[in-house]
């Protein structure tokens, strides 16, 4: 009897080990895995500029979008919030984009500027690559969220204070750049 308790005891320490073990470690990836997101961010954040001064380039009489990208950018530049007070901001911040690329189809010339379509790939390069991330982090986050509220690992992480994470959603600003032929 006594050996049975001990046996008992053993594995249900083992048990609880092994589950806040596995807990941190999806913590610890969807930690990882937003860092991917917020490098592309900040590319994408790197990229505004340049593309809002090709822009105001052909079109500078459209003062306000270009005011509009800059003060939503520093907003998001400056959150480091919750992903989702973060992701609130960057779909504002898409949206304002989307608002920057259609005051480019009044504009042919710049709709054919070499510079600006290769600012537009970019962009849609680190649209993709944010995608992706956010992907990846939601997959962390629903493996982590699982293993937190499934029984009996949800005793685990609520003994071990193990805080519930939030998915992101993200929304892309562009999606796609047009073939443009030059010859």
């Amino acid at each position: 009897m006594e050996l049975t308790l001990v046996i008992i005891a053993a594995a249900l320490i083992i048990y609880v080990v092994r589950t806040y073990n596995s807990l941190v470690s999806l913590r610890n990836h969807i930690r990882d895995s937003w860092s991917n997101i917020d490098t592309e961010l900040k590319r994408r954040y790197d990229l505004i500029p340049n593309l809002v001064a090709t822009v105001k380039g052909y079109a500078a009489q459209e003062r306000g979008v270009f005011e509009q990208v800059a003060r939503i950018r520093a907003e998001c530049l400056a959150n480091r919030g919750p992903a989702a007070e973060q992701a609130a901001d960057e779909n504002r911040l898409a949206e304002t984009l989307k608002s920057l690329l259609a005051v480019a189809e009044n504009y042919p010339r710049l709709k054919a500027d070499r510079n600006f379509l290769k600012l537009q790939h970019q962009l849609t390069e680190t649209e993709d690559r944010i995608q992706a991330a956010r992907r990846f982090y939601n997959g962390n986050v629903r493996d982590y969220l699982v293993r937190c509220q499934s029984f009996p690992g949800n005793l685990v992480a609520g003994l071990f204070g193990f805080q519930s994470e939030e998915y992101l959603h993200i929304h892309p600003a562009v999606r796609g750049v047009p073939d443009v032929d030059f010859g």
